[in-house]
Order: C-alpha cells, then structure tokens, then sequence
C-alpha cells in the first residue's frame, strides 16, 4: 500500500521538474543560432580643447661636455723617451707634453746637412756653367724632400698643447712603445688627452615642433643638481640644420661659461630655455596616459562616439595642467577627461555631463 501512494507523487515530481527546466532553460534563436552581445559603451566626460597665450619655457637634460676634446699621438708608432705632465696637470698652449723617440729625427738631419753641402758647392759650380741645370735641379729636390722630412719629424717627436686645458688622460709611461692602437673610452689611441673646461658645452635634442623657434644666440640657463640653487648662463652656438628622421629632434650645442670650474665634464645638468609667448594646447594632467614600460605618452578623443587614441609629446607643466603637443590634435577636437583608462582605441563610448 505504501508503494502504491508513493508512485504517483514521484512522477508529477519528475514532471514538474522538467516543466521548470524547460521554461527556465536559455531561449535560444528559432534558427539555432546563438544571440550576440550587445557591445559595451563606456561612459566618459569631455573638454573641447581651445588654445590659451603661455609663456613658452622648455626643459631638456644634457650631460656636460668639454669645449675642446683632443688626444695626441705622433704621426708614426714609437718609443716615448718622456712624458712631462700627468693627469690634472693644467697646461697652456704650446707647453711640450711628450717626447718620443728621436733616432729618426737625428738621421734626418745629418742626412740634410749633408745635402746642403752638396746643394750649396752644386749651386757654385752650377753658376760658373760647371755641372749641368738638370743635375742641379736632382740635387735641389732631394734637399727640398730632405727639409720637409726633418721639419714634419720635428713636429711629430714632440707633443704639445693645442690650447690651454688640463690632462685628462695619460696612457703611457716613459720608455713605453706607442702602437697606434686605439685605447680610449672613445675609440681613438693617444698617448695623452687635453680637455679644456672653461667654457663647457653641452648638446641637447629639441622636438622638431620648436625648429622655426630655435635662434643661434639665444641664452638659456644651466643648473646641475648637484649645486641647487645655482644658475650658468649659455649661449646656442650651433643649430644642426637636420632632423632626425627617427626622433624627431634636432640637435642644438651650447656653450656654458664656467667661472671658478665649479662644472666639469660628464655632470647631469637641466637646460632651460625661453621660448616667449606661443599659442598651446592645455589641458587637465590626468587626461594623458603613459604606455606601461616605455616613455610613450597619449590621450584619448571623442569623435562620432569612438574613442580614439593619439600619441602626444608632454609640454610645459602648469599645476595640475599640461601642454600637449602632437599633429594629431587641434584646437576644436574633444578630449576625453574621465574615463580613459578603462578606453581602447574605437571602443564606443557615451559623453555624460555629470
């Protein structure tokens, strides 16, 4: 008897929960084909960008250079008979720094001295119808070659200093042979090297936007951190006449007066330079973004509700304000500024206004 009640109610179970099944199971296309997504719009805030007057300054680190940079060498490998200077020795020019070998320079002379007498008793008989012109002139030659040769061998046994500096590299000892083989940090051979220090210089890359704004002449302003406070007044001596094809920069050389030698070649210093007045592009810090592990910088604008990613250089910094420059923007566009780190490019977005 109690099989019998139980049957019935296990089977309208059974039923029942197919019935649930059924009416709560996912409604699918008569077709058969799964329904799309409907795509996701994000919600943004915008500022239509207008151009504001600013006082155009731009910065730019450069590491300090000398003025003049020379390594000396002798025109031939040899053996250094002596070396008068050491590192940090102060020299003005035409200071011997370096003798080398003179075994060559000492046969060149008796070898001209010996042709001078010829030349002189030649050029007496030669007067008097003696010997002939075409003689005369053989004998002429060799001494004019003999003269050259211990004139340029004078010059090349002994180092001197092109100009007033301080040593900042000595390779050699006295008695050493000098191969001609490269040794230097730069990649050339010397037995010594001269750097001069007063004034410095130092080469900065502009972006290629400032090229018609860059003038010889102007004056920016040095400082290195490790002097705060203090300010070296330059002058651009240099404006390369390319762009870099790959950067987009050009290269300007300043000269940096140097009183005192307080700065030295190789420190880091921030080049500061007055632009004047110029229209730019300004808008709210947060609105640009930065590519995650590179330098790269970018913003995202509205247009026919997409988002569109375009690549900008960071300008003047102005509070919690930022100049923005790129040929992909202009005044008019409208800039998403809440919102943009949830973006992709061409992802629909929604402007609200609260």
């Amino acid at each position: 008897m109690k099989a019998e009640r139980f049957f019935p109610v296990v089977c309208l179970s059974v039923l029942v929960i197919s019935g649930c099944s059924s009416e709560s199971g996912t409604k699918t296309p008569q077709d058969g084909t799964q329904a799309e997504a409907a795509p996701k719009v994000e919600k943004v805030r915008i500022m239509t960008l207008q151009s504001q007057i600013i006082g155009k300054t731009i910065e730019y680190t450069s590491t300090l250079l000398p003025y003049e940079e020379v390594h000396l060498v002798p025109s031939s490998p040899g053996r250094i008979d002596r070396i008068f200077v050491e590192v940090g020795t102060r020299v003005k020019q035409g200071d011997l720094l370096a003798q080398m070998d003179q075994t060559q320079l000492q046969q060149a002379v008796i070898q001209l001295k010996n042709l001078e007498t010829d030349y002189k008793r030649l050029d007496t008989l030669q007067k008097v119808g003696s010997v002939t012109r075409q003689q005369f002139d053989q004998l002429a030659t060799q001494y004019e070659i003999a003269r050259s040769n211990v004139e340029f061998l004078q010059d090349n046994t002994r180092l001197v200093a092109p100009f007033y500096g301080v040593i900042s590299g000595k390779y050699f000892e006295d008695g050493e042979m000098y191969s001609g083989a490269p040794n230097t940090s730069s990649g050339k051979a010397a037995i010594l090297s001269v750097v001069q220090i007063n004034p410095l210089k130092a080469i900065v890359n502009i972006p290629e936007t400032y090229y018609p704004l860059v003038k010889e002449g102007m004056k920016p302003t040095v400082q290195c951190d490790i002097y705060p406070g203090e300010t070296y007044t330059g002058s651009i001596i240099r404006k390369y006449p390319t762009v870099d094809p790959y950067t987009h920069s050009f290269q300007i050389e300043i000269r940096i007066d140097n009183p005192g030698e307080k700065l030295r070649p190789g420190m880091f210093a921030r080049v500061r330079l007055e632009l004047g007045e110029m229209q730019a592009l300004v808008v709210p810090a947060l609105a640009v973004l930065k590519m995650q592990g590179s330098d790269e910088r970018y913003v995202f604008l509205e247009e026919q509700g997409l988002a569109k990613r375009v690549s900008v250089d960071v300008g003047q910094r102005f509070d919690d304000m930022v100049e923005i420059i790129s040929p992909g923007i202009k005044e008019g566009d409208r800039l998403i500024i809440a919102g943009q780190p949830r973006l992709v490019d061409k992802v629909a977005v929604e402007v609200v206004t609260e």
